[in-house]
């Protein structure tokens, strides 16, 4: 992903909200999602987030102004798949679509661009939308990327051998559940499951006492590939649609007692929340890094390595986590910032985790989603998760309002955000993913 026209951070557009200092959706971000009018029962079908409004690619795709004999059949194509109810059909097309879309788009919404007239009336305002999960995800994938992450973990558990021997040399995941990942403004109950209490010589079932949250980023699948055909390093990267903010809930309780010895389950399941907007990574060209190891880590093996991932296969993305308890939000009060962190320091790559994922002939669809894992960074308060923050809940959070918190209580509200900025490039932005914690069933 090069630069090219579309990030010139000179552009303007004629939704003068794109324009405004801070928006996450400016003229060179176009993120897609899946909308509808708020309280209609008419259907989702494909949108791009500019300023304030989303586009509507259905009204557009309906326009004749964007007919197959006016742009060619293979933009019409594009547009036409992405105006669907999911983006998997404009996943599986593959970049090179995703990309001459992107770049009708920026032309379309441009100042003084002449299709003006044509998309006006196909804008509707942020406000009176909600939106859904923008794929139909066959396959979730977390993985667990942060080397900050793991070891802090690993010192909770193993104080003298916090890191496994294995994690400096392969990238680690569990496949997980699909079924119950939501979007943004997710709700859900507080699980409940086998735990084991500190001192007991037999588990008890009943609600966690332990519930958490995990920062991460989520890569959604654009082309997959065929069974027992691996994705190679350099390629890898062509087969990801876009980035989003996720939420991994995790009931620390039920996972220390049921991870070993097939790893995380029903303290993983109950709930997972992503932001609505899909960033492509052609968007996120601007803030390429080299990717680098510190000295004395072993080499990657020769399948995640190369000369493109050494370059720029790390992405420069602030990530923040707030919190909003039941008695802030009816006080008032401002979410309170917890942690930011930065996903330039993950240990693993986004390319790294397609490679490795397929290296055994697993085939990846359009669609599915692989996870990053929690993206903490080298500073304790830059944390993904309460359990590093709290250092496994014996050193509670002091809230501004006097609250404390070594987990989350029922009523809680997380809010994960994210953004690019970078002198001489615009801003890009995730949005938000937002979960709160109801009370556990019964």
């Amino acid at each position: 992903m090069k630069l090219n026209e579309t990030h010139d951070a000179g552009l303007r557009s004629w939704v003068s909200s794109a324009n405004l200092a801070g928006t996450d959706f400016p003229l060179q971000n176009l993120p897609l999602g899946i909308f509808r009018r708020r309280g209609n029962c008419e259907s989702y079908r494909g949108g791009v987030a500019i300023g304030e409004q989303v586009l509507d690619l259905s009204a557009m795709a309906a326009s004749s102004a964007f007919s197959a004999a006016r742009v060619g059949a293979a933009l019409a194509t594009a547009l036409g798949c992405a105006a669907q109810p999911t983006l998997n059909a404009l996943m599986s097309l593959g970049t090179e679509a995703t990309s001459l879309l992107r770049l009708a788009l920026s032309r379309a919404l441009r100042a003084g661009a002449a299709q003006r007239a044509d998309l006006e009336p196909c804008l509707v305002s942020q406000s009176d939308v909600e939106m859904t999960v923008p794929a139909q995800i066959g396959d979730y994938t977390d993985f667990y990327t942060s080397l900050y992450h793991a070891t802090a973990v690993g010192k909770l558990m193993r104080p003298d051998n916090p890191l496994l021997p294995n994690y400096k040399w392969v990238p680690i995941g569990y496949h997980g559940r699909a079924s119950s990942i939501g979007v943004s403004g997710q709700t859900f109950r507080r699980p409940t499951g086998q735990r084991m209490p500190p001192g007991a010589g037999s588990p008890t079932v009943g609600p966690s006492e332990r519930l958490d949250y995990e920062l991460e980023l989520g890569a959604f699948i654009g082309q997959g590939n065929e069974l027992g055909s691996p994705i190679g390093i350099t390629e890898a990267e062509s087969h990801v649609f876009g980035l989003c903010l996720l939420n991994d809930w995790s009931a620390r309780d039920l996972q220390a007692w049921e991870y070993q010895p097939l790893g995380p389950f029903l303290a993983k399941s109950f709930a997972t929340t992503i932001s609505p907007w899909v960033v492509t990574l052609e968007a996120l060209a601007p803030y390429r890094l080299p990717w680098q190891r510190a000295a004395g880590d072993p080499p990657p093996l020769a399948y995640l390595s190369s000369p493109e991932l050494r370059e720029r296969g790390a992405i420069d993305i602030e990530l923040e986590v707030y919190i909003e308890t039941e008695s802030m939000r009816d006080a008032g009060v401002a979410p309170y910032r917890l942690s930011r962190s930065n996903f330039r320091d993950c240990y693993w790559s986004i390319a790294q985790m397609v490679a490795h994922h397929t290296v055994n002939g697993c085939n990846l669809r359009p669609g599915d989603l692989l996870a990053t894992g929690t993206q903490s960074g080298p500073d304790p308060a830059q944390a993904g998760s309460l359990l590093e923050l709290s250092t496994g809940g014996k050193q509670p959070i002091t809230l501004p309002n006097g609250e404390q918190r070594r987990f989350l209580s029922d009523g809680d509200t997380i809010i994960l955000r994210a953004g690019c900025e970078r002198a001489g490039h615009a801003r890009i932005g995730f949005g938000e993913a937002i979960g709160r914690v109801q009370r556990a069933q019964g």
